[in-house]
């Protein structure tokens, strides 16, 4: 099987149970050493009371190490040690009484779930009408016989209502009780079956109340809040199911003998060739090693117009390969690849436990049980105060059905849920809930300078007479090297005169450039005081300097320039007119990010080590600040897991995007003022959120236990403080960026789209 679990442990197994195991084991993927994640789809789920209740059982279990739910996929992920036998996640998650199953993002294309709720929506509501009108007639003065007669009709319409359109209630609510737990749906089962209840018993007594109308149109509006979350989780994971329709299924790789052969893109390894045709998507991250194409890269940069690649250009998984056959190198699995990383920040924008979440949590577990209590003692109260059953049931299950906790339910996940829609369709991903509430919390900013507030693409610097001979000869030897000054040779001789003369051989020194001979003559390319014998080189400020120099002799001197991000100013004048104080740590020299400190007019400092960055960062906050770090590279990771929160490019290094809580895809810096807008935003509603649901208890529980509200009147109170939660959360959606919008398309958006 794979592990390493003990000879009893294994012979204990049942066939079953066995074949259930290597189901599991085929399924899962090594995370880390000694590690492994399994997804389960748990589809029953719905709250955070089920959230916890899964989390709980998959963590008893032996072997594993964690377990973590996310609401809007309703996938469970859970990571085991890899030397254990494979847990029985299924059956134990089927004992507490959540189906469960392997999840597959592909085959759970239908949505039954909305379209029961739809099914549920329109019985209850066609019965609510009818039922309601039934009702008018009867509050208008009918007699005693009209009165009995409708109120049987409305029992006769109420009850199949209640068992269509109630039952997904019902069989939550008794689910979790028949495992000693209890959810949001046992308090909504219990007032809705006992007011049917009453009610059928007044029919029958020929009493003069009943509340037929209460009980359906409770369910009738309960749904109608349902039914707008789902949607709004449907969206968020559509767009996880968008992404994964992006990725390849497989690709043709190139074996040793030179046969090809189609492989599944699990199967593909580092260092494995493939090819890959027009039309296709690149399969995995990669670099080309021959055939020049044009590449759709709107994904990855928001960049529609087809880029060019080449030979030593590097691809990310799920762009798309438009005009020429490439043949390309695998320089990482599917899982580790772009996409699978966005994929993984996007299930995970719903895991995180932040503080608000926690608050919601905790008081929506105590919340049905105090519920429950405050019910009882409303009962035994008014039976005591009035020896009236009656009177004492009819308030005891108006209390029950107002004080449901849906709404603080809510509170919290729809806002983080639409939170996290909006920024993915600007191009930002965010790994958690956790991360947008610390965004929100920030009052520093620090920038890195080069590939975050620069493109980190150097470019050279053509002035006056150009000896285009020298830069031909100057190119011969770059192409030989990945350094970035290296490529920005390479790319300004593109279109010139190749280089004329035969180097014999060619050597790279790290750190301080190129050398290459040609007969008796070496030609060395890098710095001036190593290619330069006996060097007095003065830099230009702003620039960095290359020397092409023969035997020691300056040849001539190239100066190169990395350009700031097309918006880097705007950014961070709007940042700054939010009162945010900016700086730039760069590990650069002073000369070059003294020259872009001060076009952005911020203050610096240079030639800062990795491990000074993550000091300064904890300077920062000993100081009492709330540091957002922004950067991109593998020096950045330890300032990036410093901070209060952090953000990087996604042309960032895999570690700093790691490392990193958000990653924006386009070029634009505007993505940092935008998510600080809606992370605030976001903050806003959740307090809102929390404030409205604790008004409506303030304000409706005494009015409930004192007796002045019906069960109707409660059922259309309850439901109308989940709405105004779940619309309450739908006004981020249309919160602006504190800067303009460029003018091009979200690119995940746009391939969102294209997708479907």
């Amino acid at each position: 099987m794979g592990c390493c679990g003990s000879g009893a442990e294994l012979a204990l197994l049942l066939p079953d149970a066995r074949a259930a195991g290597e189901e599991v084991l085929l399924a899962s993927r090594i995370v880390a050493d000694g590690v492994r994640q399994t997804d389960l789809s748990v589809p029953t789920i719905h709250c955070g009371a089920c959230m916890r209740a899964v989390e709980a059982a998959l963590t008893k279990l032996s072997g594993v190490q964690s377990a973590r739910v996310n609401l809007s996929t309703k996938c469970a992920t859970v990571r085991w040690r890899s030397d254990s036998v494979p847990p029985p996640f299924i059956e134990t998650l089927k004992r507490a009484g959540f189906e469960a199953h392997l999840f597959d993002i592909e085959s759970d294309t239908k949505d039954g779930a909305m379209s029961e709720l739809i099914r549920a929506l329109a019985v209850a509501g066609f019965a609510a009408s009818n039922i309601m009108l039934l009702s008018v007639s009867i509050w208008s003065g009918a007699g005693a016989e009209t009165r009995d007669l409708f109120h049987w009709l409305s029992a006769f319409i109420t009850l199949p209502a209640l068992a269509y359109s109630g039952r997904m209630f019902f069989r939550s609510a008794w689910h979790a009780l028949k495992h000693g737990r209890t959810n949001m749906d046992v308090p909504i089962s219990l007032g809705v079956l006992l007011a049917f209840g009453m009610s059928l018993y007044e029919t029958v007594q020929h009493g003069p109340h009943a509340y037929f109308d209460a009980a359906i149109s409770l369910l009738f509006f309960l749904l109608i809040g349902r039914t707008l979350d789902h949607i709004m989780r449907e969206r968020a994971r559509q767009a996880v199911k968008g992404l994964a329709r992006l990725a390849a299924r497989g690709a043709l790789v190139v074996q040793a003998d030179g046969i090809q052969v189609y492989l599944p893109v699990s199967d593909i390894r580092i260092g494995a060739t493939l090819m890959l045709a027009a039309g296709e998507r690149v399969p995995v991250d990669a670099t080309v090693i021959k055939g020049v194409s044009e590449l759709d890269v709107s994904l990855v940069s928001g960049e529609h117009a087809p880029l060019p690649a080449m030979i030593g250009s590097v691809l990310r998984a799920g762009t798309l390969n438009l005009t020429g056959p490439l043949t390309i190198i695998a320089t990482a699995t599917a899982e580790n690849s772009f996409l699978g990383e966005m994929l993984r920040m996007m299930e995970a924008a719903e895991q995180g436990r932040s503080t608000y979440r926690r608050i919601s949590d905790r008081a929506a577990s105590l919340y049905a049980p105090v519920v429950h209590l405050t019910a009882l003692l409303t009962f035994a109260g008014w039976l005591a105060a009035t020896g009236d059953m009656h009177r004492a049931l009819t308030i005891a299950i108006a209390v029950l059905i107002i004080t449901c906790p849906c709404a603080l339910g809510l509170a919290v996940p729809m806002v983080q849920v639409v939170a996290a829609r909006r920024l993915f369709e600007s191009g930002i991903m965010v790994k958690d809930g956790g991360a947008l509430e610390r965004l929100a919390e920030i009052d520093t900013i620090v920038f890195d300078k080069t590939g975050t507030l620069t493109l980190g693409v150097p470019r050279l610097v053509v002035s006056g007479e150009v000896d285009h001979g020298l830069i031909a000869i100057a190119a011969g030897l770059s192409c030989h090297s990945r350094h970035p000054y290296s490529r920005a040779l390479v790319d300004a001789a593109a279109g010139r005169p190749a280089c004329q003369v035969e180097f014999d051989d060619i050597s790279e020194y790290p750190g301080c450039g190129l050398e290459a001979h040609a007969g008796a003559v070496t030609y060395r390319l890098g710095r001036p005081e190593w290619a330069v014998a006996n060097a007095t080189h003065e830099r230009t400020s702003g620039n960095e300097s290359v020397v092409l120099a023969r035997n020691g002799s300056r040849l001539a001197d190239f100066r190169f320039e990395d350009r700031l991000r097309g918006d880097a100013a705007t950014a961070v004048a709007e940042l700054k007119d939010i009162g945010l104080p900016i700086e730039i740590v760069s590990g650069d020299r002073e000369v070059s990010v003294g020259s872009i400190a001060a076009e952005l007019g911020v203050p610096h400092l240079a030639a800062v080590l990795p491990g000074g960055k993550a000091a300064h960062i904890a300077a920062l906050e000993a100081c009492g600040r709330k540091v957002l770090m922004i950067g991109d590279g593998l020096n950045d990771a330890p300032a990036l897991a410093a901070a209060h929160a952090s953000m990087a490019p996604a042309s960032a290094a895999d570690i700093g995007r790691n490392a990193a809580d958000l990653v924006f895809l386009r070029e634009s810096l505007t993505a940092v003022p935008l998510a600080i807008s809606v992370a605030r935003s976001a903050g806003r509603l959740i307090r809102q959120n929390f404030a409205m649901a604790a008004a409506y208890n303030l304000l409706a529980v005494p009015f409930a236990v004192s007796g002045h509200v019906t069960p109707l009147a409660a059922a259309v109170a309850m439901s109308a403080s989940s709405i105004f939660v779940v619309a309450n959360a739908f006004r981020l959606k249309g919160r602006q960026s504190l800067a303009p919008r460029p003018a091009e398309s979200p690119p995940a958006a746009a391939v969102l789209e294209a997708a479907e």
